[in-house]
C-alpha cells in the first residue's frame, strides 16, 4: 500500500529547527490537511507531536481525534513501544489506527544522547512486540542495525517500516526533502538522493536575479 507519512520532521526540514520538538499540534494539522486534500488513494499517517501522547490516554485520544477529523488522514503515528502500550490500546479502542515507532525516537533525542544507532536487541524486540499486542497496525523501526531490524520484522505479524534500518523491513520511509536533494548540510548515511533540486533551484533563482538586474526580465 502506498502511504504518506506527514512527519514532525517538518520541524527540522521545513521550519529550520534543530529537533522535532518545537512543532505544534496545530502546525501538524495545518500541513497534514493540505496533504489530505491532494491525496487520491494513498494511506495518510500523521505524527503526533511532542508531548501529545504523554499527557494521558484521554488527552491523546483528543489530540489524535482532532488530527483525523481535521486532516482527512486515516491513522496517526506515535513514538514509543512498551512505554506507550496503554496509549496505543486506548487510541485503537477509540477507532484510531496507530503506527508505533521504536528504535531512535527523535522526540527523545535529549534523553537518548543524540541521533545514534540503537542496538539494544532485547529492548527493541520488547517495544515492537508490545506495540503490536496493544493494537498497532504497523511499527516503524528507526536507526536499527539491518540484521536486528530483519529479526524484528520476522517476529511480528504486522508490517514494519524502516528508516535507517536496512532493506529487510516490509516498507521504507524517506524524507521528501532528502529524496529530492533539497536538504542542506548533514545528510544521513542511509539516504539516497534521487534528484538534486537544491542545485536546480539555486541556478534558477540566480538566473532570475541576473535577468532582473540586467533588465532582461520581463521582456
Amino acid at each position: 500500500i502506498d502511504s504518506i507519512l506527514v512527519g514532525d520532521s517538518m520541524s527540522m526540514v521545513v521550519q529550520g529547527h534543530e529537533t522535532t520538538l518545537p512543532v505544534t499540534l496545530d502546525e501538524m494539522i495545518y500541513h497534514a490537511e493540505m496533504v489530505g486534500r491532494a491525496v487520491q488513494r494513498a494511506l495518510v499517517i500523521v505524527d503526533m507531536p511532542f508531548p501529545t501522547n504523554h499527557l494521558g490516554v484521554h488527552r491523546a485520544i483528543e489530540s489524535a481525534g482532532r488530527i483525523l477529523k481535521e486532516t482527512r488522514c486515516q491513522a496517526v503515528k506515535l513514538e514509543g513501544g512498551a512505554d506507550q502500550a496503554d496509549v496505543i490500546r486506548g487510541l485503537v479502542s477509540a477507532g484510531i489506527p496507530v503506527m508505533a515507532h521504536v528504535g531512535l525516537r527523535p522526540q527523545s533525542v535529549h534523553l537518548m544522547g543524540g541521533y545514534r544507532m540503537q542496538r539494544d536487541a532485547e529492548r527493541l524486540h520488547a517495544d515492537a512486540t508490545a506495540a503490536q499486542e496493544a493494537g498497532a497496525f504497523s511499527v516503524l523501526l528507526e536507526c536499527i542495525p539491518a540484521p536486528l531490524a530483519a529479526e524484528i520484522t520476522a517476529s511480528l505479524h504486522v508490517p514494519t517500516i524502516g528508516i535507517g534500518a536496512g532493506p529487510n523491513c516490509d516498507g521504507q520511509v524517506l524524507v521528501t526533502n532528502d529524496l529530492l536533494g533539497l536538504t542542506a548540510g548533514y545528510v544521513p548515511k542511509f539516504v539516497k538522493q534521487y534528484a538534486d533540486l537544491k542545485s536546480i533551484i539555486h541556478d534558477a533563482a540566480s538566473r532570475y536575479r541576473a535577468d532582473v538586474e540586467g533588465r532582461i526580465f520581463p521582456q
